[in-house]
């Protein structure tokens, strides 16, 4: 079984989120299936210098100029890079300046990235041909339209959304330079009210749609959700499925993490006392407080909830809680944070930024980690918490609600709770789990078995990879 995989981001190349995680670890738990992953990126700077054994397999005429495609291995991945300096050598992120304004010519460079997909999907590569494409969000999403375009044999197409928030959207006067059919301007084609919609396009063509998780998919077919795009996912429904995230569990594990001053495990939890103390010194928190040490490693946004932590923190460090903060994101929340680090030094600490070994000894060292998301597709930071015993606080959506076993009396009498749920997504509610938060720290056994429950909960790809592998077979056979 052979699977390309076509996606903007990848670690440890680039990333900006999620996406970037599962493109790079899905492949190692597709093989255990026996499924062969290519994974086609663009051209970025790390990735063209991150290639070993590379060949060119020839000249492409993209929408965003010529181009070239080159294959080799980089990171243990079998990666076909899209090679157009014009488009991907740039500095800044993959999607905007370093000011933080969008590319004006996203349009053209995440063109070009769908039509190698397309090319690569019909023999551009003529030793190696994929039996499944496999398309991540919008920047790939123009694959299945350009397929659509065309005569000849092709293979079977899945589509994952990562969050539908981000769609692709872009005036109608890009028709002509992407080389697009004018007929598919329509609402049964890539049109979405009056502009050209790369994911729309996709969600139309593609031959199977996943998102991230199972809730998730059923939350896409709402209008509170589905960001205007709900009732075509219903229209879709029966190819429509939720195929739950997991993590590299090489990369994350306490037993032999590096960021961790000692190792520790289920069994043996010195370590994590260790970890603790370190990250007390590292950001000059005191020590020896009555309530648990909460953290955030996220994007500091609306979307995330972290306005609603903002609100209910002064009400957390009253029962004794402590917070430990690293992000970056909307200014006037990275502003709200730093002036209760500020205000509290002690029991406040905030880094503004990514640190990813900083972040590897939060996990470690706090007893929770706070997740408040208004909506989240799938969430991997909570999946991250379970593997070091750092209990999830989540809302109940998405992906959040389909990994924690919220810690109730029913859930702790038998044994199987794994953090704490709340719903709905307001301050209040947010208020309410971080007291329930606080008097289950306050029962110290109780804690330690919620704690060693959360560390055995599976995190891993071993079931979604098999999901993957099903879906495959359906499609290609």
């Amino acid at each position: 079984m052979r699977v390309l995989f076509a996606a903007s981001e990848c670690v440890p190349f680039v990333k900006t989120g999620g996406l970037a995680d599962v493109v790079g670890a899905l492949p190692a738990a597709l093989a255990a299936e026996g499924v062969e992953v290519r994974v086609l990126l663009p051209g970025y700077g790390p990735v063209m210098a991150a290639l070993e054994g590379a060949a060119t397999l020839g000249p492409i005429e993209t929408p965003g100029g010529p181009a070239r495609l080159v294959v080799g291995r980089a990171a243990g991945l079998d990666v076909v890079a899209l090679d157009a300096p014009a488009l991907f050598d740039r500095p800044g992120g993959p999607y905007s300046d370093t000011a933080g304004r969008d590319w004006p010519d996203n349009h053209l460079r995440f063109a070009a990235l769908s039509h190698a997909a397309a090319a690569l999907a019909q023999g551009a590569d003529r030793d190696w041909r994929p039996d499944v494409l496999h398309l991540h969000d919008w920047q790939t999403g123009l694959a299945p339209v350009y397929l659509h375009q065309r005569t000849g044999p092709r293979p079977a197409t899945v589509l994952t959304i990562h969050n539908v928030a981000f769609q692709g959207l872009f005036p109608a006067s890009v028709i002509g330079p992407l080389g697009l059919d004018r007929s598919g301007f329509a609402q049964d084609g890539y049109e979405f009210w009056g502009k050209v919609g790369f994911l729309k396009g996709a969600l139309v063509h593609a031959d199977r749609i996943t998102t991230v998780s199972p809730t998730y998919a059923r939350e896409l077919m709402t209008p509170e959700f589905g960001m205007g795009l709900d009732g075509l996912l219903r229209h879709r429904r029966t190819v429509v499925s939720g195929i739950l995230n997991g993590i590299d569990t090489r990369a994350w594990d306490p037993e032999t993490d590096p960021a961790l001053p000692r190792p520790y495990s289920a069994r043996a939890m010195a370590g994590k006392a260790a970890a603790r103390r370190a990250l007390e010194r590292r950001l000059g928190l005191a020590a020896g407080m009555p309530g648990p040490l909460l953290a955030v490693v996220s994007r500091l946004t609306e979307q995330k909830g972290l306005d609603l932590l903002a609100e209910v923190l002064p009400r957390f460090l009253a029962r004794g809680g402590r917070l430990a903060l690293l992000g970056t994101g909307a200014t006037g929340l990275e502003a709200a944070f730093r002036a209760q680090a500020e205000a509290d030094p002690d029991r406040v600490a905030v880094v503004i930024g990514f640190d990813e070994a900083l972040a590897h000894l939060i996990f470690g060292g706090a007893d929770a980690i706070c997740i408040p998301s208004r909506f989240e597709p799938c969430g991997l930071t909570q999946l991250y918490g379970l593997r070091y015993g750092c209990l999830p606080v989540v809302a109940r959506t998405g992906g959040l609600a389909d990994t924690v076993i919220d810690a109730n009396p029913a859930a702790l009498a038998t044994g199987v709770a794994t953090g704490i749920q709340f719903a709905p997504v307001t301050a209040a509610a947010l208020g309410d789990a971080l007291d329930r938060l606080c008097d289950l720290w306050a029962d110290r056994p109780a804690w330690r078995r919620t704690m060693r429950r959360a560390m055995g909960q599976p995190v891993g790809w071993e079931v979604s990879a098999a999901a993957y592998r099903a879906l495959y077979d359906g499609l290609a056979g």
